[in-house]
């Protein structure tokens, strides 16, 4: 509250001050967002709010970004082109509204939703409907794809130490929109091969898109189960985000973790973990667990505000904490499966 009211106080100073350059505004938001206490709070110079929107995921070449509205609605715009990649290349431009992909319209999808749907095989083709500016043509431009991202997961199957079962290991690098379907990929394949155990590896995975997060999570719970709680700056209003449908696979996990595990890898940990899916091996978890928007000002540069948290099935939170393992060092399978059986007697009662 004293944070909040110093804010307002160097607002009300600002307001009634001529600002001489665009440098010495830059300087004064610094100051007031500094003054706020939340070191994840913070102002982006336009060259910073460019590199922020770093995931080409598309394969085209381009970022996208949900962007606020004086309205209060929500356009997808994009704000990332690679000069001369196929997106450029074939006339999208910085800035342009993405309206449509392939004559399904994008109006109302999340970024994330988005950069998925224009992704594809190297070679092809994608239509995307675009309208230049604000209020410029509206334009359907066949774009054909070249960069194709990287996949985030590398997976193998392992036999267990005493050789009486199969492991499926997968380590996810990163959260980005394809690490949904390619950890299903992963875990479908090491199910056909045998896998009666999985290993999830997020060691010094730093996030990256939380809604894949969530949906990664989802794959391992049983439908109506808790992925996370969101909580606003009101504490008493709380989002619950639930897994809609059944488990991909229901052998047990152990999730690898260590103090640079955060934030979307924090989310996937900790609802495994409370919905006793999966026992948590290694270090305390980072301990990132803020919800962020990103706003675009006039100029180009940006502020990322923190505007709630995420708070775990079990009601940790997250942030500052972290998530403390059930084990340092890798336990048997006989103990993980004691230690879920456990776990779900306790949760029924």
């Amino acid at each position: 509250m004293e944070a909040f009211k110093c804010f307002q106080r160097k607002k009300e100073d600002i307001l009634t001050t001529s600002i001489p350059t665009r440098s010495k505004a830059h300087d004064i938001i610094k100051r007031m967002l500094a003054s706020l206490g939340d070191p994840y709070t913070r102002f982006l110079s336009p060259e910073e709010f460019t590199k922020m929107a770093r995931y080409d995921m598309s394969g085209i070449g381009l970022n996208l970004r949900e962007v606020l509205e004086d309205d209060g609605g929500v356009k997808l715009k994009v704000l990332g082109l690679l000069l001369d990649g196929p997106a450029h290349s074939a006339g999208v431009r910085q800035g342009d509204e993405v309206l449509a992909v392939n004559e399904v319209d994008v109006r109302g999808k999340s970024a994330f939703e988005v950069s998925s749907l224009l992704q594809g095989p190297n070679e092809t083709f994608v239509t995307i409907k675009v309208k230049h500016g604000n209020c410029g043509p509206i334009q359907s431009i066949a774009v054909q794809r070249q960069l194709v991202a990287r996949s985030p997961v590398f997976y193998r199957l392992e036999q267990s130490e005493n050789g009486n079962a199969s492991v499926g290991y997968m380590r996810l690098k990163e959260f980005n929109a394809l690490a949904r379907k390619d950890l299903a990929t992963a875990m479908k394949r090491l199910q056909d091969m045998g896998a009666s155990y999985f290993v999830l590896d997020l060691r010094d995975n730093l996030g990256g898109l939380v809604q894949a997060g969530i949906e990664i999570a989802k794959l391992f719970l049983k439908e109506g189960e808790t992925v996370i709680y969101t909580v606003g700056k009101d504490l008493q209003y709380q989002n619950t985000t639930v897994a809609d449908a059944a488990p991909l696979v229901t052998a047990p996990v152990i999730v690898l973790v260590n103090n640079k595990t955060a934030s979307a890898s924090e989310i996937v940990a900790s609802s495994l973990h409370d919905n006793c899916r999966a026992v948590l091996v290694g270090e305390r978890t980072f301990g990132k667990g803020l919800i962020q928007s990103v706003f675009e000002l006039h100029d180009g540069s940006g502020v990322v505000v923190t505007v709630g948290k995420y708070v775990t099935p079990n009601h940790r939170d997250i942030n500052g904490n972290g998530i403390e393992p059930d084990y340092r060092n890798f336990p048997a399978w006989s103990d993980v499966r004691q230690h879920l059986s456990q776990c779900s007697k306790l949760q029924q009662g």
